[in-house]
């Protein structure tokens, strides 16, 4: 697989775990997004046919073209969620290389397979055998503060089949702190032969452009979409959309898939990104923080705007 700009384009919205929901991508979508992903989904928990992680999987019939995050360290069990029908409407099949939270650490997956390399060459091996769909990897540097294993870690994922790499700048002991390393991404850019996203403090205009003279195919804005899906546009010189009519539709898409109570809760976190930065709001925020019904926060956030 080449990156086809007039396929894949050339900026991505980032899988992030507990944010990038089917209502979030829609709205990254319909701001400008070129390829989005979903949150990481667990291939054990697939296997096990678990309805909320197959609810993970939805997708708005905007989201085209779409890829699906896979995380696990077993490679027959990953092989075989390659294989799973409800995959079949993604693109592409993402693996979770980078995960530095605690829990997906302590079970060895996400960035704990940074210190296995030979178990990520099987784990990848094993997904492009299993199936036509393209392959990719999103890791980071290494695993503690002072590893730098990307460019070996990139040779082994290019050797085992997979077609792209996504590499985020920092160690997994580093978490989201310190400044991303260009260096390091354009380092990995140029030992591979097969396209490369960069990854990490993509927020504006000036941090995008340093990240594209790292040589990389592709970004992947992670953090800098939270309360700002227009990011996309604005990377792109296009006309932002309404934020308002980004909040509802990002609601509405959520209505079409869950619950009530799910959509309250999930969109608490959303809303208060969507508003940060707004003056005189505080206590529209601790409303909007304990608040138990969308509609009535979907009002509070129309005042927000208005005001300011």
């Amino acid at each position: 697989m080449k990156i086809d700009e007039k396929e894949y384009g050339k900026i991505f919205l980032a899988p992030m775990a507990g944010v990038t929901e089917v209502g979030f991508r829609h709205a990254c979508k319909l701001a400008g997004a070129d390829l989005t992903f979903t949150e990481m989904v667990s291939s054990k928990a697939l296997s096990y046919d678990s309805k909320k992680t197959k609810e993970l999987l939805v997708t708005s019939p905007f989201e085209t073209p779409k890829a699906v995050q896979l995380f696990g360290h077993e490679p027959e069990v990953m092989a075989n969620a390659c294989k799973m029908l409800e995959l079949d409407k993604f693109d592409l099949i993402d693996i979770n290389f980078g995960c530095p939270a605690p829990k997906i650490v302590n079970n060895g997956d996400g960035s704990a397979l940074l210190k296995n390399l030979p178990l990520v060459y099987k784990i990848v091996s094993a997904c492009v055998k299993a199936t036509n769909k393209p392959i990719s990897c999103k890791f980071r540097k290494g695993y503690l503060a002072e590893d730098n294993i990307a460019t070996q870690m990139a040779r082994v994922c290019e050797d085992a089949g997979a077609k792209m790499l996504t590499i985020h700048g920092r160690t997994r002991s580093q978490m989201y702190s310190g400044m991303v390393d260009l260096d390091t991404i354009a380092n990995v850019k140029s030992t591979v032969k097969i396209p490369v996203v960069g990854n990490g403090d993509i927020v504006d205009l000036k941090s995008y452009n340093q990240m594209l003279e790292t040589g990389v195919d592709a970004v992947m804005v992670g953090r800098g979409a939270l309360g700002n899906p227009n990011i996309f546009n604005q990377l792109k010189n296009l006309q932002s959309i309404d934020k308002f009519n980004l909040i509802q539709e990002h609601i509405n898409m959520l209505k079409k898939f869950y619950s009530e109570r799910f959509i309250n809760v999930t969109m608490r976190k959303h809303l208060l990104w969507y508003i940060a930065g707004e003056t005189n709001c505080a206590e529209y925020k601790r409303q909007i923080a304990t608040n138990e019904n969308i509609d009535n926060s979907l009002e509070l956030i129309k005042q927000i705007l208005q005001k300011n």
